[in-house]
């Protein structure tokens, strides 16, 4: 009798990254459940995927604590027994010093990259240490949360929690046989600088020209293999950065 194939829950699933994890485990046969806030790009990916692999969709804003729980549970059975969740949903706001920083944004970034990814991974534990040996918690981070840059201020503060929360969660979930992976990406294109920027697009381009970013499926293919690496292995934190990009070192104020 033919298993069911396992599930991976993906949040932020409509763009970057999350798109790009979509279509890696679809293409190893995993089940997909794709969540997003915009349902148009829901729906294409889905049609996009679901001649190869069972996909469920549905629209959620991560910071909304109850559309997480209502999602989880109204989850269809095929779909019930998630062995792997991807945090990848989160944002930045701005890029100008802290003291022209807009609260609304700051509050928007916390509540989004800190509060939405505790709100999914606490919604979906009992589930994962149910399936037990070979789950995983992917959460996805930044090289922001350990090297500081100019503007970077909440956004790479909100990056640090998501580090540490990853740590403790191995701690605390010792024995359960679920994995906890804090990948860091550093440059990358995506929509993120679009995001961060209110759709300045000469933004994006100045970021990205005459470089080689990080693209999406670079880094799909690290949470995946964090994902299905043998069961009693665990990638603590994996780091990435375009060759193109290093540190800048630390700056002396002049009189």
């Amino acid at each position: 009798m033919s298993q069911n194939p396992p599930v991976a829950f993906i949040t932020g699933a409509t763009s970057g990254f999350g798109r790009a994890c979509a279509h890696r485990f679809a293409e190893a046969g995993w089940a997909l459940v794709l969540t997003g806030r915009r349902q148009d790009r829901l729906e294409t990916i889905k049609r996009q995927l679901e001649n190869q692999v069972p996909v469920h969709i549905a629209t959620l804003d991560v910071r909304e604590r109850d559309s997480v729980a209502n999602v989880v549970e109204e989850l269809p059975a095929a779909f019930k027994a998630v062995k792997v969740l991807v945090n990848n949903a989160g944002l930045a706001m701005g890029a100008g010093p802290a003291q022209e920083a807009d609260l609304d944004d700051w509050q928007t970034v916390i509540d989004t990259n800190i509060t939405g990814l505790v709100n999914v991974t606490r919604m979906l534990l009992p589930t994962l240490i149910d399936v037990g040996r070979g789950a995983a918690i992917i959460n996805i981070s930044s090289t922001a949360a350990l090297w500081p840059y100019p503007g970077s201020h909440v956004y790479g503060a909100s990056k640090a929690f998501v580090n540490q929360f990853s740590y403790n969660l191995r701690c605390d979930l010792k024995g359960t046989g679920v994995r906890v992976t804090d990948i860091a990406p550093g440059m990358s294109e995506t929509e993120f600088t679009l995001v961060r920027m209110k759709g300045d697009q000469n933004a994006h381009d100045k970021l990205y020209g005459g470089v080689e970013p990080i693209q999406p499926e670079d880094v799909a293919e690290q949470v995946f293999l964090a994902a299905t690496l043998p069961p009693h292995l665990n990638i603590n934190r994996l780091e990435l950065m375009p060759v193109c990009q290093s540190w800048g070192g630390l700056t002396v104020n002049r009189d």
